[in-house]
């Protein structure tokens, strides 16, 4: 049971559902604790229309701006295909641009997550939408109105956001209205939740079919990245900390953690000038070699060269 539990889990975090989900609720979660504790309608005439609509859009474009920023294809992308600094020995095919194109693809759905589900969230609740729609409402047809001037008017309807004190016959009218603005944002919500799903659905056929790669060559391709990206941490940090420990012995003369310390050296300035110059983010200089993207191919004397540049003990 365990182990079909795990294999289920394993699952749902490689295809992204069980990520998906979470940041969906956790965005359901944040936007009832802000709207609680944040949100108050200032029921004044020309304010309640950009307050409502400055709380209900820009929360929005923060989430999906950090959906983009957190996440490390992101920067992959940019660094490899779009910065200046990317050698210029190395060419860029066209069945690599495409990959790259379903990868950025694949970036903004994920990115787009936590932003429509904050808009449907809130428009399914309607307090922002009925704060910031209380001053266009239409009245005409209330016989408590003809007698009242237009700037009274907005003035009494931009208030009714707040349930502030109103004639009896205004009270009628007040509900009315609220349930007019109710109606119309969860109906602007479900629309939205409609469109996103139904643009999901055709985003991902599309990709599917402009693909150059088969069913079974994506799923492969999917699970190279993720286990290049995992294989390649595991090793990037234990050849930064042999290395780091190498130097740490050639600067102390000790090696940290190991309790049978014999020789002990004292650093002079040039050894703190040394070990303070980051060697290895030098591009571009002929000794120092060139460093290569994951996935190109080099000559084998090349590559034993460079294996042989770095000798790393213990």
């Amino acid at each position: 049971m365990c182990s079909a539990l795990n294999s289920i889990v394993s699952s749902l975090q490689r295809s992204g559902t069980l990520i998906n989900s979470l940041i969906a609720a956790l965005t359901i979660g944040g936007q009832q604790l802000f709207s609680s504790f944040t949100f108050g309608c200032p029921c004044q005439v020309g304010k309640n229309f950009y307050y409502g609509s400055a709380f209900l859009i820009i929360p929005a474009l923060i989430l999906l701006v950090a959906g983009y920023a957190l996440r490390n294809q992101t920067w992959a992308i940019s660094s490899e295909y779009c910065c200046k600094c990317t050698p210029p020995q190395r060419r860029i095919g066209v069945l690599e641009r495409k990959l790259a194109c379903l990868r950025f693809c694949s970036i903004t759905g994920r990115a787009l997550i936590a932003p429509l589900t904050w808009l449907a969230a809130t428009l399914m609740t309607g307090t922002y939408y009925e704060c910031a729609a209380s001053e266009f409402a239409s009245v005409d047809h209330y016989p408590v109105f003809d007698n009242i001037n237009a700037s009274k008017r907005e003035e009494i309807l931009a208030g009714f956001p707040c349930c502030k004190s109103a004639p009896s016959d205004m009270i009628l009218v007040r509900d009315e209205v609220a349930l007019l603005h109710r109606y119309q944002s969860q109906m602007l919500g479900w629309i939205l939740i409609i469109l996103a799903g139904v643009a999901a659905l055709v985003s991902r056929c599309v990709v599917r079919c402009c693909s150059p790669l088969t069913s079974l060559q994506h799923c492969y391709w999917t699970n190279h990245l993720h286990n290049e990206r995992e294989l390649f941490e595991q090793a990037a940090e234990q050849h930064s900390r042999l290395l780091i420990m190498q130097r740490m012995k050639k600067l102390f003369g000790f090696i940290p953690g190991n309790e049978d310390v014999k020789n002990i050296r004292i650093p002079s300035c040039q050894d703190w000038k040394d070990i303070s110059v980051p060697s290895l983010l030098c591009l571009g200089d002929d000794s120092q070699g060139h460093y290569n993207f994951l996935g190109d191919q080099e000559d084998e004397a090349n590559e034993e060269s460079r294996s042989g540049g770095i000798e790393l003990k213990p």
